[in-house]
C-alpha cells in the first residue's frame, strides 16, 4: 500500500482565467475533487503568456486561495499548454529487427524515442509522441507488436509541437511562484480525458473546447487520437465583435453576450430590447435581442468552419459516428449545440467534467468551463510522477505523511552518509561516484 498522501495539484493558465486545483486518486480509480479556486487571468493572450509579471501574480494569487482554503503547501504542480503556437504533424518511423525475431517492447519503445529526434523548425519543441498504429512486415493496423515475429518495424505517430519560447515562459512562471512543474499537458488532451467517454474514442469523436482566447480541438477514432489543434478564436473575439457592433464598452459586451446573448438570430425575438446605460453625457442605448445574436452568430460559424477545417485535414470526416462533444466556457452560449449541428450536420452533446469525479462535488465542477482544469488531474493521475504537498492540517492524511517524511529523512541521511564518504576516499573515485550520481536521475518524460 502506498503511505504516501495520494494528492495531484495542477495550475489552467487560461486566457480569461487561471484555476488552481487539488485532487486525490481513490481506490475506484475515480478522482476526489480536494479543492478549486479561480482567479482572473492578467497577461495572457490567446492562451499564451505575453506579461511575466502579471501573469506570475494571478498564478500566487489562485495558488495561495487553495493553501489557505484547504491548509496545505503545494510543492509541485502539473501545468496545462495551448495556445496558438501549438500545432501538429503526422510521423512515420520504422527500425529493423535483427534476424527477423520477436519484436519486444525496448523495440517499441525505441521507434516511439526516435520521433523525439526527428528534425523540427528552428524555436519548436515536441511536447507529444501519441503513437496510432504499427506495420509490421506490410501488415497494417497492428495496434500491439509485442511477441510478433517481423523483420521490419513501422509506425504512425501523430506529433504536436510547441514554440520553446512559450514553454519557457510558462516555467519561468511556475519556478517564480516557488512551485515545480512536474509536467505541461496539451489542454485538449485534458479536456478529452474529464468529458469524453471511451464509447466515444471508438466510435469516432470531436472534442470541441471553445475557451476565452483559442479553440481547442481533438479528433478521436478506434479509441485512439488523431488529430489535435488549437484555433486562436474564441469567446473574446466574440465580446469584441459584440463591443464594436453595438458601440459599447468590453465589459457591458461580455454582460450582453452571458445574460442575453443567442448563437442563432432567427430564433431570437425581434420585439426584446436591452437597455445599456450611456456613459456621463450620453443617452442610454436600446439593443435588439435579434442584432446582438446576429452578431455572435457571425462569429461563431467563423470559428466552427475552422473547426470543420480541421476535422476533414484529420482524415476523419466520415468517421466521426459521435458527433461532437462541446466543452468550454463557450459552449454555455444559448443555441450553440444547435447552430453547430444546422453547420456541420454531426450531433451534438455539452461535455460536462462531472463523469469521473466521486465525493462530495463542488457546483462548479458540474459546468464546462471547468473540462480542461479537471481534466490536467486526471491526466496526471495516469503519469508516473504526481505532485506532492505537505498537510499542515488534513485530518486522515496527517498520519500517512508523517510516515512517508520519516522515509524519507531516513534516505536524505542515507544520501548524506554516502556523500561525506566521498570526502575521505580517493579523489578520483569521488568525482566519478559524484559524475555517476548526477545521471541516476531520470529526466522527466515531455
Amino acid at each position: 500500500m502506498n503511505h504516501e498522501p495520494n494528492l495531484i495539484a495542477a495550475i489552467d493558465i487560461g486566457t480569461t482565467k487561471i484555476v488552481a486545483i487539488a485532487g486525490r486518486k481513490l481506490d475506484n480509480g475515480k478522482l476526489q475533487l480536494l479543492g478549486m479556486e479561480k482567479v482572473p487571468s492578467i497577461g495572457v493572450k490567446r492562451g499564451v503568456v505575453l506579461n511575466i509579471d502579471e501573469t506570475v501574480a494571478s498564478i500566487k494569487q489562485a495558488i495561495a486561495s487553495i493553501e489557505e482554503k484547504l491548509e496545505i503547501k503545494l510543492k509541485e504542480v502539473y501545468v496545462g499548454i495551448a495556445g496558438q503556437h501549438i500545432k501538429s504533424l503526422r510521423n512515420r518511423g520504422y527500425r529493423f529487427i535483427e534476424g527477423g525475431l520477436e519484436i519486444t517492447q525496448e523495440d517499441v519503445d525505441n521507434l516511439f524515442d526516435d520521433n523525439y529526434k526527428i528534425p523540427v523548425e528552428a524555436g519548436e519543441k515536441i511536447m507529444h509522441v501519441i503513437p496510432q498504429d504499427y506495420i509490421v512486415d506490410n501488415e497494417m493496423g497492428v495496434k500491439n507488436p509485442v511477441g510478433m515475429s517481423g523483420r521490419r518495424l513501422e509506425g504512425n505517430f501523430h506529433i504536436v509541437l510547441g514554440r520553446i519560447a512559450s514553454v519557457k515562459n510558462i516555467e519561468k512562471c511556475i519556478r517564480r511562484v516557488a512551485l515545480q512543474l512536474n509536467d505541461l499537458i496539451l489542454e485538449p488532451l485534458a479536456s478529452s480525458k474529464s468529458v469524453l467517454t471511451e464509447e466515444e474514442k471508438e466510435a469516432g469523436v470531436v472534442l470541441v473546447d471553445i475557451g476565452g482566447g483559442t479553440t481547442d480541438v481533438a479528433v478521436f477514432y478506434d479509441g485512439i487520437i488523431r488529430h489535435t489543434a488549437v484555433i486562436p478564436f474564441g469567446g473574446n473575439v466574440v465580446t469584441s465583435d459584440i463591443k464594436e457592433g453595438c458601440s459599447v464598452l468590453y465589459k457591458q459586451a461580455e454582460s450582453l453576450k452571458v445574460q442575453f446573448g443567442s448563437a442563432m438570430g432567427d430564433m431570437a425575438r425581434e420585439d426584446m430590447v436591452v437597455t445599456i446605460p450611456g456613459m456621463a453625457g450620453w443617452e442610454p442605448k436600446e439593443i435588439s435581442f435579434r442584432s446582438l445574436a446576429y452578431i455572435i452568430q457571425a462569429r461563431m460559424e467563423e470559428i466552427i468552419d475552422y473547426v470543420m477545417y480541421q476535422i476533414e485535414n484529420s482524415g476523419c470526416m466520415d468517421k466521426v459516428g459521435a458527433g461532437i462533444v462541446l466543452t468550454g466556457g463557450g459552449a454555455l452560449l444559448k443555441n450553440l449545440p444547435q447552430l453547430i449541428k444546422l453547420r456541420t450536420g454531426l450531433d451534438v452533446r455539452i461535455g460536462l467534467p462531472d463523469r469521473c469525479l466521486d465525493g462530495d462535488v463542488p457546483p462548479s465542477a458540474h459546468l464546462p468551463n471547468y473540462s480542461t482544469s479537471i481534466g490536467l488531474i486526471l491526466s496526471a493521475m495516469e503519469r508516473p510522477r504526481r505532485a506532492i504537498v505537505e498537510p499542515e492540517l488534513f485530518g486522515e492524511v496527517e498520519p500517512k505523511w508523517e510516515e512517508s517524511q520519516r522515509k524519507a529523512s531516513s534516505k536524505r541521511e542515507k544520501i548524506k552518509k554516502e556523500k561525506s564518504s566521498y570526502k575521505t576516499g580517493n579523489l578520483f573515485s569521488g568525482i566519478k561516484n559524484g559524475l555517476v550520481n548526477i545521471f541516476d536521475e531520470k529526466d522527466v518524460e515531455m
